[in-house]
């Protein structure tokens, strides 16, 4: 069987989620003013759960958004008394860098999460995560950005009674038999073959069915959508077929059964449906979580999983992304990012 760094990352998840949580100091978030989560990519994925960890456990009282690096480093109002987060794992990227100097320039406050060999940034206050990975399909760097992210957010809870904050001292071991549950390799198995895949995420787990389409796309070469349930039910049906497959992720809010809704439509029109189902795995895909609010941080591990099969089953490179192709490896590496 062909083994990948991106295997091995996954497999350190649990343990590097758990120093950060344990060890790794964060400075309070001020409950005065406004926050901005900036990212691109993955870490605009990361910013959009912050954002609605800090909009939920302040019961609205912190204003909070997630913004695109690249909007918020050129053209995004930026206000004088507002704390802006920009996440950048390697901390090289041309718009998490902008970002950081417009919000200088409007009198931001400004903190910059970032990986543990990225370089000096231009912030008020500086985090860093994890190391480097060693796949280009980034998957722990994501989780440990997360934690920090959560670390932050737990300054800023009024409404929980401190639930949330015992709960993320709880999490590496729900990461840890998460990775035990479930069949990645049969799922895989049903869907390598096919055009494309949808990814349907409700609510906080929204930025979870993205993060994971881009892992789909980035590691194993297809195709793959992600957008919530009624999105997926407002025209877009018009689009499926036998070729496409439909991957539901468990809500976790109610979502007056939408989610359901979807899948009986996916099911009508021939699709092969796939459930990524909380505390049990007979559809292949599972995972346990140890509050609501931290779902996402447990339900994206069964597709980076999936994501790494889909590799093998394809014949796909998941540490470079290219896989030494031309003219992808001379076209990808020639984009400034």
């Amino acid at each position: 069987m062909t083994s990948f760094n991106l295997d091995t990352q996954i497999a350190s998840i649990p343990e590097i989620v758990g120093k950060t949580i344990a060890d790794l100091d964060v400075p309070a978030l001020d409950a005065g003013h406004p926050v901005s989560f900036v990212g691109v990519g993955t870490s605009l994925h990361a910013a959009r759960i912050a954002s609605d960890w800090v909009t939920t456990l302040s019961n609205g009282a912190v204003r909070s958004r997630a913004v695109d690096a690249h909007d918020y480093g050129t053209w995004s109002t930026i206000l004088p008394n507002e704390q802006s987060v920009v996440i950048s794992h390697r901390g090289t990227k041309t718009f998490p860098h902008a970002s950081l100097a417009r919000a200088r320039g409007a009198g931001a406050r400004t903190l910059a999460v970032v990986g543990e060999a990225a370089p000096e940034q231009a912030a008020d206050f500086t985090v860093r995560a994890c190391p480097d990975e060693t796949a280009g399909t980034f998957t722990v760097s994501y989780l440990s950005s997360l934690a920090i992210l959560a670390k932050l957010a737990v300054s800023l809870d009024t409404t929980s009674g401190g639930e949330f904050a015992a709960a993320l001292e709880e999490l590496p071991g729900a990461l840890e038999k998460t990775l035990s549950m479930g069949d990645p390799v049969g799922v895989a198995s049903h869907v390598a073959d096919l055009e494309a895949l949808l990814i349907v995420g409700f609510g906080i787990d929204l930025a979870t069915a993205q993060e994971a389409a881009l892992k789909i796309k980035e590691g194993a070469w297809m195709w793959t959508e992600g957008m919530s349930p009624e999105f997926a039910l407002h025209g877009t049906p018009a689009s499926y077929h036998r070729g496409i497959a439909g991957i539901l992720i468990d809500p976790p809010h109610d979502d007056g059964g939408r989610m359901n809704r979807l899948g009986e439509v996916l099911e009508d029109l021939g699709m092969i449906t796939i459930r990524v189902m909380r505390d049990e795995d007979s559809s292949g895909l599972g995972f346990v979580t140890p509050h609501p609010l931290l779902q996402p941080m447990c339900s994206i591990l069964p597709l980076q999983r999936l994501t790494a099969e889909l590799a093998r089953k394809r014949g796909t490179d998941p540490d470079t992304m290219h896989g030494g192709r031309e003219p992808w490896r001379t076209v990808m590496t020639g984009i400034r990012l």
